[in-house]
């Protein structure tokens, strides 16, 4: 069964982008969310998360706040 995976983002993060290649390249679905004009999803996120900063990863309800491979990975069951 594949995990719901949320990648909350903006353009201009590094971050962001190193995020979504992992993911790609090993081959996870995820749906990719542009909080820098989708305010009421980077309302939400700050809300969940309690972070401005992207990228914040949502798999299943577990945040993670930045690009962590291992927790991403572990998340994930990679």
């Amino acid at each position: 069964m594949s995990k719901k995976v949320k990648v909350y983002s903006t353009p201009a993060c590094p971050f962001c982008v190193r995020a979504k290649q992992f993911l790609k390249e090993s081959a996870v679905v995820f749906e990719d969310i542009d909080v820098s004009i989708n305010h009421e999803a980077a309302q939400d996120m700050i809300k969940r998360s309690g972070q401005m900063g992207v990228p914040v990863i949502d798999i299943d309800g577990e945040l993670i706040v930045g690009f962590d491979k291992e927790k991403i990975k572990k998340s994930l069951g990679l």
